[in-house]
Formats: C-alpha cells, structure tokens, sequence
C-alpha cells in the first residue's frame, strides 16, 4: 500500500503543484509547512517531529546561540550552532535522535525500503577477491563469500592448495565494525603486523600474529593513528607512528586535533612501554612522520609531511646497536617525494618536483645535492605516471593514466625501456602485488561495469601471457553488462575549459531522459577513475537511470595543473565543472531538473554542499556524505589542518575570504522564490568519523533546515541520518554498506521523477 502512496506522476511533477504531483498522505510525511502565528512550536528538540492535523514535517527548534560572534580578518562572522561541535554533550545528542526521528522514519518505514534493501543484498551477495601476496612460506588474499561483514585474510601455501583462514575480523565483533585497517609482513614473512579499526575510526591497535601459528603475540600498540609499518629486514621488529600525547577520547568519537605524532621502533614480543622512541618533531606538532626500510636494509628513509601534498625526505644509516641520526635530502615542502626502490646509495623516487606529470629520479644518498639527480623516467607529454613499484629484481611496473584510464607497462630499472605492455580494458588498477625478490605479480581491475578480475603474471615466463586468477561476477538475476554502454564525453566548463566525464546507461535507441545519478570528488589530486559502484549500478538497473562521472578540475586526472585549477583560489572551478556537467547532461536529453541527482562524499560532499547553495535550480536531488561544510573552522579539528593544502588556511585573510565565498555553512540562503528552492537534500554522517568530524554535517543541517523552515517555495525535504558506530568510510561492514546504499536508494525513489522501477 505505502508503495502506492509513493508513485510519481512522472509528466506533471512538480514540488510547487501538490495536486498534480503527490498524494495527499505522501505530504503527511514529506513536506514542511510554515505553522500559523498562534500555534505554539516546541522547543523540545527530542519531541516527535510529526503533528497533525497539520500534513508537513516539523523540523526540531535548534538552539541558535547568537552570541557566538567574532571579528576575523575585519568579517563578522556569526556561528550560532557552534554548540553542536561538542559530541558528548547531551544538546548535541538531543540534536541527532531528534534529526533520526525525521530521516528513520522516512527512509525505513516503508515497501520501498525494503524492497530495496532486498534487491540491494543480492547485488552485493557475489564472492569477492584481494590480489594474492607473497610472503616467506605462503600465499595471502582477502576473500568475501559475498555478505560477510568483513573480508577474511586467507593464507595458501601454493596458489592450488586449499586455503585456510588466517584472519577473520568477522569474529572479533558480533556486528562487523572491528575492521583490519592495515598489514605488513616481516621480510622473511613470519610475522604479519596489522592494524585494528573499531566502528571506521582512524585510530589503530596494532597486533603481531605468527605466520605458521596462525596466533598472535601478547602485545597490542595504541595510540596509532596515520602510520605505516616498516620492518626492518633482521626481522625483529618494526617502525611505526604514534600519538602518545593524545589526551582525552581516542576511539574516534573526538574533535581534538591530532598533534606531536613520535616515531618509534617495536621489538616483537615486549609491551609497548618499551618500545624505542626514534625521532620527534615537538617545534612542528603537526608534522606526520611515514618511513620505509630500504630494499637492501641500510637504510631508514622517513617522509614527513604537513598536509596531503608535498613531503620533506630524511634518512639514517641503520647499524645495529647504534643510535639513528636522520639526515634531510629534501628540506622543504614543494612537491611529492615516494621510495620505489634502491640500488646500494642510489634512491629510486617517484616525484613531480619540477614534473606535473611525474617521473622517476634517481638520488644518490652519497652525493644527494638537487644537482646530481638524475631522471630514470621522464614525465610524459599527456599520460600521468601514478605509480612505480620495483618486481622481479630489475623491472619496474608502472601504471598511467592516459584520459582517465589506466595503462600498465613493465620497464627495465636500468634503462627505463619497456618490456611488456599489459592490455586492460577502459577501467582501472585497483590493487598489485609483488616483491623484487620474486618474479610474479598480482593485480586487480574493475570497471564500471566489471566487479573485479584478478591477473596472474610471471617475469620468469616472459612468452606466457597474464593469467586471469580469479573473478567476480555478479549474482543478479537478468543482469547483462553487455545490455550496458559506457561512453566519455567531453563538455565544456564556464570557462571553455574541456572537462571529461563519463556516462553509463543502458544500450537503446536514441536518447530520452531518464533519471540520472551525477557523481563528483574534485579535490586532493584524487583521480575518479572507472570502477565498480555498487549503489551507481542499482541506480541504473533499477530506475532505467543514467550515471554520470565528470573528472573536474581539483583532482588528479591530467596531473598537478589539473589539481591546481581546482585547488586553493581555484576551488570554484571544480564547482563550476560540476555545474555544466549537469547543464550539459540537461540539454544533451540525458535527463531533466527533476530527474536529476547529485551525489558526492568528503571532500565530494562539499562539493554537493557548494553547489546547492549556488544553484539550487539545477538538481532534483542531492545526497552529501561526511562532507566538509564549515570552511572556517575545519582546520581546528582531528586531521583537518592537513586540507589547507586544497582548501587554504582559514588564518590566511586572503584564504579566508575565498572560504567565505564558499563555505557551504557560510551560505545557506531563504528560498525566496522557486528558483531558490533547494532540492530534496539527504546528509549522511557518522558519529564515529574522526577524519570529517560530524559536527560538519550537524551544523550544515541545522542551517539549511532553519533557512527553509519558512519558506513557501520550500516543498522538498531537507533530512539528516546520523549513523552510530561508524566512520568516514573504511572498514564499514557490509551490512552497514547495503543498509546507507539502500536508505540513498530509497529517498532518490521517493523524491526524483522515477517513472520505472524494477525491484
């Protein structure tokens, strides 16, 4: 019955038109209604949100603290939610049951969902596979039998022998939120280092397990948080990063910035207090310390790092009971510096120092003056070197991007001349294996349309040709990939710049407007490259819909140029991309206005956040998840001072004021005619996301819903749904997947012109 009440009008839809669009107990639950003067609103924020007799949500009175009022860099800047920045206090978890009391009901509470979550579960029920990894004695790979919460660690002595299980997060929490984050084997392979993540927080417990054993040392390392694991090569031990200083909370519930971060050596088997401090940086607490053990075991090379761009490179000689001494080969922060290998003193690098593009040096501890260094591999004229890893004692296997596909070459380390090209389809490497002391590798592919392969090769046999290993194939019934067309296309910007994006759809004649799922990042030199997306495919398969992709400017698909026109003072760019691309997929008839979603998370959530403040008469639709939307605040919290890179830094007045500009919180507008009506807007966030705090999404929300609460040409619904035991993305167990793919599923049904579905 509630799916009936749902059913579109697909001709004459429109939000401003009630008779010829819903039906009337659709209203009941859906919209918003200025109350009349005399009725009294509650101030309870914890109260039911839904009164009759009058037919519209009510959204919950939020405390505005107008005294919350500061001068910065001559603006007056009013920050009346500012209270919702504290998580424990109980205002603020008023705040979140009372905003569930809205999304849970709408989302959950009806056929639509569970038809959804239905089709949804056996989408995601197919057997899913890691790239394997050679370590000492034995094979590893992670393997999903299809609706595990977590994938499992299995281990293999040869590629055709049974395999057991080495690893099974599933069993450390009956609901799935304790998520292996990271490992790394010794050199010989005996022990496996790995790290611990409870409910998607950054923060890691690092445990020791014993290969043959298959059980773990006593020990547990805490107060890990953004580091690797560096094994030296006897064996014995390992370095690795902490936060020892950390005060209060560190279970990713926090706001506290992340300062003062040590590096430390751990002896296998001894607790963590005696543990070896290394080196630290106490004039620079906000520096971040990555290392790794040279290839050949001398040396100790440690990154350090700021922000998400640019890394100073150090090194020290490791001799055995001596005390370690870095030396700076970069000292300044100007560019990328990544270890691929070496040779005796000569360091391999991949780097874009004076190389947009990239290339691989090659710098002489020995004489390491920027003069002597020399280049392996030059940038290409168009193609973006991602990647370089060392196999097969002298080869080096490279991955570009060539137009936002993946190339994958093998190359002499010596010469740099290639060897084998190795052909892949329009799509992506998701992951690779190998080591320079073996001579096989493993790697994995998806596409849009391609939930993985995973490819077997072996130096040693160079006349064979890459082996498909393993692959996972979809088990949902009537599904085709052949019934599917994948095309990119290339639009023009407001600018005129050229902006890729690729459309997936369903092969037909002719093209008629369909619902379209519009999905954006942007930022950081991330590139959007073809993979496979689950919610992106029910969306296409279930609604007849269209998925779009646009590579606008801010991310990394045409290398540092292209992360530049869309980062710092050029940020706007990236939402002016996002803009046309929905422009032209309008005008092309891909879709209409009322058809069309936009979806995006992270920094892709500010992105949605920019632009429905900027034009709202674009989008049907909008989803943004653990977005950034304070633009003036977000450097003070966890890890959010490393994003000046991208963003700029708020304390910087020239910065400031393009922040300003922006700011999805800064720029929430009254709909003051149709024009200005935001589109039905779903916020997704997590309390335990100690990456993008929640309070972004808290204060974002409490804006735009006091904003429209009375506005007549405000019809669709703004809703916040606020997950609990959850992080930013990582390590999210497959139940918690479906159910957040299922509750973005079911508001797009409900809320865009969906004229077909097929559930």
């Amino acid at each position: 019955m509630l799916k009936l009440l749902f059913q579109f009008i697909a001709k004459e839809r429109s939000l401003r038109n009630l008779q010829k669009t819903f039906p009337s107990q659709f209203l009941k639950s859906l919209t918003m209604s200025q109350p009349k003067a005399s009725v009294n609103r509650p101030t309870d924020i914890s109260r039911p949100v839904i009164e009759e007799p009058n037919s519209r949500i009510i959204y919950p009175e939020v405390r505005k603290d107008t005294k919350v009022e500061e001068m910065i860099h001559e603006y007056r800047v009013r920050d009346a939610y500012r209270w919702l920045e504290d998580p424990d206090s109980e205002e603020t978890q008023r705040f979140v049951s009372a905003q569930n009391n809205i999304s849970q009901p709408f989302l959950e509470r009806s056929e639509e969902w569970e038809g959804i979550n239905a089709k949804l579960t056996k989408l995601f029920d197919f057997p899913k596979f890691g790239c394997p990894m050679r370590h000492g004695d034995y094979y590893y790979h992670f393997k999903n039998t299809g609706l595990q919460n977590q994938s499992v660690l299995m281990q293999q002595k040869t590629l055709e022998d049974p395999e057991v299980v080495f690893l099974d997060p599933n069993t450390l929490t009956a609901d799935g939120t304790t998520a292996l984050s990271q490992k790394t084997f010794s050199d010989d392979g005996a022990y496996m280092a790995y790290g611990l993540s409870e409910s998607g927080s950054d923060w890691n417990k690092i445990r020791i397990r014993k290969a043959k054993e298959r059980t773990d040392f006593p020990e547990t390392l805490e107060k890990v948080k953004f580091s690797n694991i560096s094994w030296t090569k006897d064996n014995k031990g390992f370095f690795y990063g902490r936060y020892i200083d950390q005060a209060g909370k560190t279970d990713g519930s926090e706001t506290k910035q992340n300062e003062n971060q040590k590096l430390y050596y751990h002896r296998v088997g001894e607790s963590q207090d005696q543990d070896k401090l290394i080196v630290e940086f106490p004039e620079h607490p906000l520096w971040r310390l990555q290392t790794d053990v040279s290839d050949c075991g001398k040396y100790l090379i440690l990154s350090i790092s700021h922000t998400v761009r640019d890394n100073m490179v150090y090194y020290a000689d490791l001799k055995e009971d001596e005390a370690i001494t870095f030396k700076p080969i970069v000292d300044k922060f100007e560019a990328d510096y990544d270890y691929i290998t070496n040779e005796g003193s000569k360091m391999y690098f991949h780097t874009n120092k004076d190389a947009p593009k990239y290339r691989v040096i090659v710098i002489d501890f020995d004489n390491p003056a920027e003069e002597n260094w020399t280049t392996l591999i030059a940038e290409h004229e168009k193609d973006v070197l991602e990647w370089a890893k060392c196999v097969n004692e002298d080869k080096l296997v490279v991955c570009y991007n060539r137009d936002v596909k993946n190339i994958l070459q093998a190359l002499d380390l010596h010469t740099g001349q290639l060897i084998r090209q190795f052909g892949l389809d329009i799509g992506s490497i998701n992951s690779i294996s190998g080591k320079r002391k073996y001579s096989e590798i493993f790697y994995g592919f998806s596409s849009f349309l391609t939930p993985g392969i995973i490819y077997h090769y072996d130096f040693s046999k160079p006349v064979e040709k890459p082996k498909v290993l393993r692959e996972s194939t979809l088990n949902l019934e009537g599904f085709n990939r052949d019934d599917f067309s994948v095309e990119q296309v290339f639009y023009r910007s407001s600018d005129d710049m050229n902006i890729p994006m690729f459309i997936v759809r369903r092969k037909k004649d002719g093209v008629e407007p369909r619902p379209c799922l519009l999905y954006g990042y942007g930022g950081f030199n991330h590139s959007l490259m073809p993979s496979f997306f689950i919610t992106g495919l029910m969306f296409v398969d279930t609604f007849d819909g269209v998925l779009a992709f646009p590579n606008i400017r801010g991310g990394g698909e045409y290398g540092m140029e292209w992360h530049n026109g869309g980062r710092l003072l050029n940020k706007q760019n990236g939402f002016d991309d996002f803009q046309a691309a929905a422009e032209y997929l309008t005008k092309n008839n891909y879709t209409t206005k009322d058809r069309l979603a936009i979806q995006g998370a992270s920094n892709g959530g500010l992105l949605v956040g920019a632009c429905i403040n900027q034009r709202p008469d674009l989008f049907g639709a909008a989803i943004a998840q653990v977005g950034v939307m304070d633009m003036l605040r977000f450097h003070k919290f966890t890890i959010g001072h490393a994003w000046c890179s991208d963003y700029g830094s708020p304390d910087d007045r020239t910065h400031f004021s393009n922040l300003f500009k922006y700011s999805p919180l800064h720029n929430v507008h009254i709909p003051l005619n149709p024009n200005q009506e935001y589109p039905s807007t779903l916020i997704l966030t997590a309390d335990h996301d100690d990456r993008v705090s929640p309070l972004h999404s808290f204060k974002f929300a409490a804006a735009l819903q006091e904003a429209v609460r009375h506005s007549e040409y405000q019809l669709n619904p703004i809703l916040l749904r606020v997950y609990t035991k959850a992080g930013h993305g990582a390590g999210k167990p497959t139940t918690m997947r479906i159910n957040e793919a299922t509750d973005i599923i079911t508001f797009l049904r409900k809320t865009l012109n969906v004229d077909s579905v097929n559930l």
